[in-house]
């Protein structure tokens, strides 16, 4: 077999994608150097009370850039297009556009429920009217579609991610496999890496450990913020001071710094992050306790049952996250029993445990003080003294009128948060912390390949331009709905 270029039958259209890119890049330009020349022509003014659209040359350019960008667009669904049509005859991003299939399948899938239904979604709705949403999302769905089908079901993978390939060590993106049999694919579409492993193959399997690991260890760092965050705004007084207190003395830290003390062996031999995950882990169960006690207080008939039920399920799910192996914390000096081994339902793995509560611990101090800051704002609007004065309960007023409406800040934040903790995720596979050594998350796979990267560039910029993509999409995402949240 013949080494695979990047575009294969396609080559034809690399005139069209250099010659469109360039004039995109040139009219940006242009837009941003007349945007700095102030114009002395007034905008009109519609009966609306919106500005109209730009006259002269910046309305000029500003069009043009809008085509370009459609035109862009174009070009690079028609290289998908042909490269799923035509799969290796189209080089190496037809090879890859080829395997990502079931991602494009998934993402028109979700994109035409979600346009379709969008009057009837909120705020999730009103993020497919912004075209910088839309962009974000498909990007941070495009990532979140490719963990799950290549890293839980092994879809998308095209060798195994661990699997030495002899004669394939450092080889360059699209040379073909030496000796390969049949049903083995016979390229390694982005080359080897100096343990002559598929690049492409590591890098779907790290996409599931940014995954499963950023939007949940965010989600409990929400969990601690809002539990804490909404009693010390709303009651002030010693509470806050003392939590406060707290939350600056975590943030005095450098952030890089806790996290390496966290995840450091010797910390770990301490049992130190399984009491730390004993504690963080109970405030999503304190959260949803408040919540539906506080919701169905006046209904005693169905709240008992329902916080029974939910309860049971939730203390179950804790114990098994916080119990490996039949056991809370075991040290090899002394043990703490945990769920016995018949109950436990899934074991996570101790690195990927320690980065998860070290990811928790820091971001929650900051998701705390966003919290408070919004509930001392909050609390002084009307709707909460109407709530006040229908005799609602504290945390009724706090989880039911306050909450909801702080809900546009901290959703944004939420997104925003999750590319901080991609970063910070690959920042410690790249220092060799938390994560096995030959664990394919992006930071590790870049650490072991900016070692050759004056010769053998791939095996490091693959993974790089992926995290790259994900933490500019949950961007845009955030920004979509900062706009949206904004018109609500």
């Amino acid at each position: 077999m013949e080494p695979l270029t990047w575009t294969g039958s396609l080559s034809g259209l690399n005139f069209i994608f250099i010659i469109v890119a360039g004039l995109l890049v040139l009219s940006v330009l242009a837009s941003i150097l007349v945007s700095l020349v102030p114009s002395s022509d007034a905008r009109a003014v519609g009966a609306d009370g919106s500005l109209a659209t730009d006259k002269g040359a910046a309305g000029f350019i500003n069009m043009l850039t809008g085509y370009l960008f459609y035109a862009f667009i174009a070009v690079v669904l028609a290289y998908l297009v042909g490269g799923v049509i035509m799969g290796t005859s189209a080089g190496i991003f037809g090879g890859m556009s080829r395997q990502f299939l079931p991602v494009w399948i998934a993402l028109i899938v979700t994109f035409a429920l979600s346009i379709t239904y969008k009057r009837r979604l909120g705020l999730y709705g009103k993020l497919f009217d912004s075209t910088v949403g839309m962009i974000g999302f498909a990007i941070v769905m495009f990532w979140v579609f490719t963990g799950i089908m290549g890293g839980v079901m092994d879809l998308l993978i095209t060798h195994d991610s661990l699997s030495q390939v002899s004669g394939m060590k450092n080889k360059l993106p699209g040379t073909p496999l030496s000796g390969a049999e049949d049903g083995d694919f016979g390229w390694f579409l982005l080359g080897g890496d100096n343990l002559a492993r598929d690049v492409f193959s590591r890098l779907i399997k790290g996409s599931w450990v940014v995954v499963q690991i950023a939007p949940m260890a965010t989600l409990f760092a929400f969990m601690v913020g809002i539990t804490l965050g909404l009693p010390a705004g709303y009651y002030g007084g010693r509470l806050d001071t003392v939590l406060s207190f707290l939350a600056n003395l975590i943030l005095a830290f450098p952030v890089i710094l806790l996290f390496y003390l966290l995840v450091t062996p010797e910390i770990v031999l301490t049992g130190i992050p399984n009491y730390m995950a004993v504690f963080l882990f109970i405030f999503p169960i304190i959260f949803v306790a408040i919540l539906l006690n506080s919701r169905f207080y006046t209904q005693p008939s169905l709240r008992t049952p329902l916080l029974i039920v939910v309860l049971g399920v939730l203390g179950w799910l804790y114990l098994s996250l916080i119990s490996s192996n039949g056991a809370i914390v075991d040290t090899g000096t002394y043990r703490i029993p945990g769920l016995p081994a018949v109950l436990d339902g899934f074991d996570i793995d101790g690195g990927i445990l320690v980065v998860f509560v070290s990811v928790v611990f820091v971001n929650s101090p900051t998701v705390f003080r966003i919290v408070r800051g919004l509930a001392l704002d909050i609390k002084t609007r009307d709707y909460v003294a109407a709530a006040q004065t229908r005799g609602e309960g504290p945390w009724y007023i706090m989880l039911w009128e306050i909450l909801p409406n702080a809900r546009g800040p901290l959703i944004v934040d939420f997104c925003l948060r999750i590319g901080y903790t991609t970063i910070l995720l690959g920042t410690l596979g790249f220092f060799g912390l938390g994560l096995e050594s030959e664990s394919p998350d992006w930071g590790s796979t870049i650490n072991a390949g900016r070692r050759l990267l004056s010769l053998y560039p791939h095996a490091a910029i693959a993974p790089a331009l992926a995290l790259l993509s994900l933490v500019l999409g949950l961007n845009l995402l955030a920004d979509g709905l900062r706009e949206e949240s904004l018109r609500d």
